[in-house]
């Protein structure tokens, strides 16, 4: 099995240097790699972004470990890759299924904040959406991100009711996601959650949150999501997390949860394995050798 990284800006046979580590650790499990340059990718010259990988003599399986891409530029790559004879491990449509919340709303749907989206950004669009939510606090994302560390002005909508501030906090969003923007825009109810602390640069408040990796439905490994704050004893329940990733439309998945005040466990949203972020702190080896030795088995 091969992972497929993003080259340097600077030189196209070194690796970014944010994935320095984690090639490492790949390499030590016993898994090749590949170099492509995401900025030709992303520009749509395929065959450029791709000349440094080599076209192997049987199939093989491949997962890219990345910057995040629109659903057109992974089925780019995916395709670029197939010529390749590489095969990466979730089709164009699974990285679409959790790389777009609406995607995949209606398998996590009895775990996760109600939420109601649209691709319409009119103000009577976004204010016949966001009325359903009554007087309730929401937050505003896009299909992929949201602006969280623009908690405030970019987020954050303590009364849905409040026409004014929702138009003022949605068209921040807008301006600060610019070309960025995904899709469309989400509205979520806003959820309690248990509180951890501050961010040490934003002031945003973090809560208990946990990032957890699915590789064929099997928990790879579970990380705390935030780098910042003691989260003491706290673990997830993860029976019924378990049962959701069994219908979730994706060989290699993340699924990011998180405590609310009351005690009970959510689902924040859930994104592609591929593209999903590791802590700083956390176990690259580990992680290599647990997606090696156990959940990707049936690929190798």
């Amino acid at each position: 099995m091969r992972i497929i990284y993003c080259d340097s800006v600077f030189d196209n046979r070194v690796i970014e240097p944010d994935y320095e580590e984690e090639k490492k650790s790949a390499i030590n499990a016993g898994f090749d790699f590949s170099l492509i340059s995401f900025e030709e990718l992303t520009d749509g010259n395929i065959a450029t972004a791709l000349r440094f990988v080599k076209e192997v003599e049987s199939k093989e399986f491949g997962i890219y470990r990345g910057w995040m891409l629109t659903p057109i530029q992974y089925q780019n790559l995916y395709n670029g890759l197939l010529k390749k004879n590489i095969e990466l491990v979730n089709s164009p449509t699974e990285y679409k299924h959790c790389h777009y919340l609406p995607d995949s709303y209606n398998r996590i749907e009895s775990k996760t904040p109600r939420s109601k989206w649209t691709t319409e950004l009119t103000d009577d669009s976004i204010l016949k959406l966001t009325q359903e939510f009554g007087d309730s606090p929401i937050i505003v994302k896009d299909f992929v991100k949201s602006e969280k560390h623009n908690w405030e002005e970019a987020c954050f909508i303590p009364n849905a009711s409040n026409s004014d501030k929702v138009k003022s906090v949605v068209d921040k969003f807008i301006e600060l996601r610019g070309d960025s923007l995904s899709e469309g825009l989400v509205f979520r109810q806003f959820e309690e959650l248990e509180y951890l602390t501050k961010h040490s640069k934003s002031g945003m408040p973090l809560t208990k949150e946990f990032r957890i990796f699915f590789a064929n439905k099997k928990i790879v490994k579970i990380f705390d999501y935030w780098d910042e704050g003691e989260y003491g004893e706290a673990k997830p329940k993860l029976d019924d997390f378990i049962d959701i990733a069994k219908n979730i439309d994706s060989k290699f998945f993340t699924m990011d949860v998180a405590k609310k005040k009351n005690g009970d466990w959510i689902i924040m949203e859930l994104g592609d394995g591929q593209v999903a972020g590791l802590p700083d702190n956390a176990d690259r080896n580990e992680f290599y050798n647990k997606l090696k030795e156990n959940a990707l088995q049936q690929f190798v």
